[in-house]
């Protein structure tokens, strides 16, 4: 008698996608962030000035002006409105983030998600305990706190600690103080709490989850009927609380994941090896007609 056994994760999708097929979208964001990091730092290492700045804000070619909507939003609550350039980079930013999805940030151009990403990998390589969670909202109240705080001091608050910045800086002129940032993040998700810096704490993440609430881009399961329950996409993804009305849902809910809080980093999609997953736009609600009782899973182990 023959019984399927579970196999670690993601290994179900490498053996019917390849290994390539797998990590596909993995590979495309961390080309992604490698690509946005060497944009700014081309300048400076090699005098090739494509992009001046940080990500907190930049002109590209001598031209184009952009600005981080974040900051441009503490700097007008500190009381300095910003000049027209830099305004206008402030929307021209907000206004991709809208159309695409705001967290797309966190998992497509944030160099801190590689750090929390391996973070992860080794907590659950080793089984680390959960550890402490902090509440999903704490980080809109880090972020109100953040704006009150730029508004009472007159200063962009978060750019003082911000570890992106931080980041940025320490890799043109030294990294100094700001290897302990990124090793304090790197440690807190690590040892204290699962995901805790970019799913609970993360204020910029807050921000660009609420810019991105009526966002185009979407992750959808119109195959669920296909799924068959190995919780591989629950395992890889960072706010997994978004897949469940999406992959659960019912005759007639949607199977759009609409929830602020995904990064749309693909990973469910890689790592399904039913091919639930896609991406589409927030108006494709369609579902693929499949029979759940014949369905068949991708293999079975004896």
């Amino acid at each position: 008698m023959s019984a399927k056994t579970k196999l670690p994760t993601g290994q179900e999708a490498i053996a019917v996608k390849g290994w390539l097929g797998a990590h596909k979208w993995l590979i495309a964001r961390r080309a992604s962030q490698t690509a946005f990091l060497m944009l700014f730092l081309v300048g400076p290492w090699f005098g090739w000035r494509i992009v001046d700045g940080t990500l907190a804000g930049s002109r590209t070619v001598n031209i184009l002006p952009l600005t981080d909507p974040f900051v441009a939003a503490q700097g007008i609550v500190a009381g300095h409105w910003p000049e027209l350039t830099a305004l206008i980079g402030a929307l021209i930013v907000l206004a991709a983030y809208a159309l695409i999805g705001g967290r797309m940030y966190c998992s497509w151009v944030c160099p801190i998600n590689p750090v929390t990403d391996a973070a992860h990998w080794l907590h659950a390589t080793f089984d680390i305990p959960k550890g402490w969670q902090p509440k999903r909202h704490t980080r809109l109240w880090l972020l109100a706190t953040v704006l009150v705080t730029s508004a009472l001091t007159g200063t962009i608050a978060w750019e003082v600690v911000n570890p992106v910045t931080m980041v940025h800086r320490g890799l043109v002129f030294g990294m100094g103080a700001a290897w302990g940032v990124v090793i304090a993040v790197f440690l807190f998700d690590l040892f204290v709490s699962r995901r805790g810096w970019c799913g609970h704490l993360c204020p910029v993440g807050a921000f660009y989850g609420l810019l991105g609430t009526t966002a185009l881009l979407r992750v959808s399961a119109p195959n669920r009927a296909a799924c068959d329950d190995c919780m591989d996409c629950f395992a890889v993804c960072p706010e997994n609380h978004v897949i469940t009305p999406a992959l659960r849902g019912k005759d007639g809910d949607t199977p759009l994941i609409l929830a602020p809080d995904c990064t749309n980093c693909g990973r469910c999609i890689d790592v399904c090896s039913v091919d639930v997953f896609t991406f589409t736009h927030r108006f494709d609600d369609r579902v693929t007609d499949a029979d759940p009782d014949t369905r068949t899973p991708a293999h079975k182990i004896a």
